[in-house]
């Protein structure tokens, strides 16, 4: 059986098509990406500074959104989820592009919250690595913001939110504050890095055997790749255009948060919004069938 996730991210909007093969007699349900389509649109250049997306970016989110809705009806999809997160989120008019996209696209969007977004991606299976007794800060750095949040155990705390464009001397002395009292409270934090700029980090320069990357080495990725101009990122690292720009401030946001929570470590599971909503989209299908199995 096949599930489809679409993702509408501030950098990309991603659709990801699994294949999944049921466990049975003792065996593991086996989750088996097919595909991975990512269109860098990059609604969180307009959407957190403008407030509204253009009438441009509009009609290129829509005609994305109709390749996704006849690849999965191609594909044979038995289910979807769709998901719009931080940039739907800040504009003014999100009803309206969400109705649109229902109307010309045949796709239901849901808009959600930065909680239940994280809430999403733990279910991923990553809660359960999770020691109860540990403090953790999750780092989510987007295309165009960056959510920091505070967890202990399995329980949400708190969460800092960031505009990337817009992080000026008082956002940074907010963050430091903010991290600096939580360092008080919860010493020993542990770090957890979720979005493109991270995964790719570890993808290029490689992580421990715990999927970890250190301070240290974090300050040496962003030490090497500040030596490249955009376009050598391009053509010498291979860095996609959308990457290439983003990556160089995406790793100070890290080191600064692992910086000031004196954090040595931070984990990265490279997981995503688009795995969590295939796992539960899964979940809720061997509910339904356990129910109708029991009721007959």
């Amino acid at each position: 059986m096949r599930f489809a996730a679409i993702d509408i991210g501030s950098n990309a909007v991603r659709l990801l098509l699994t294949n999944i093969y049921s466990g049975y007699e003792g065996y593991k349900t086996v989750f088996q990406k097919e595909s991975l389509i990512r269109v860098p649109l990059r609604l969180g250049e307009e959407a957190f500074i403008d407030g509204e997306l253009s009438d441009w970016r509009v009609e290129k989110l829509i005609e994305t959104m109709k390749s996704y809705r006849h690849l999965m009806n191609v594909h044979g999809v038995i289910d979807y989820r769709a998901c719009g997160t931080s940039a739907i989120r800040s504009i003014r008019n999100s009803q309206e592009v969400v109705d649109r996209i229902r109307d010309e696209a045949n796709i239901e969007v849901e808009v959600i919250s930065g909680q239940e977004e994280a809430e999403i991606i733990f279910s991923t299976g990553i809660s359960y690595e999770l020691s109860p007794k540990k403090s953790y800060l999750y780092i989510d750095v987007g295309g165009g913001s960056t959510d920091i949040s505070l967890i202990k155990g399995k329980e949400y705390i708190g969460t800092l939110r960031l505009l990337n464009d817009l992080v000026g001397d008082e956002e940074w002395t907010a963050m430091k504050e903010w991290l600096v009292h939580l360092r008080k409270q919860y010493p020993k934090m542990e770090a957890i890095g979720s979005g493109g700029n991270i995964n790719k980090m570890g993808k290029m320069y490689g992580k421990n055997k715990d999927k970890s990357l250190s301070y240290t080495i974090i300050k040496a990725i962003h030490s090497h790749l500040n030596r490249y101009t955009i376009l050598e990122r391009i053509r010498e690292l291979n860095l996609k255009p959308d990457r290439a720009d983003v990556i160089i401030p995406a790793s100070v946001i890290f080191m600064n948060a692992m910086q000031w929570g004196s954090i040595k470590k931070i984990y990265v599971p490279k997981i995503g919004l688009a795995d969590g909503i295939i796992k539960r989209l899964y979940a809720q299908y061997a509910d339904s069938a356990t129910v109708s199995l029991d009721g007959e």
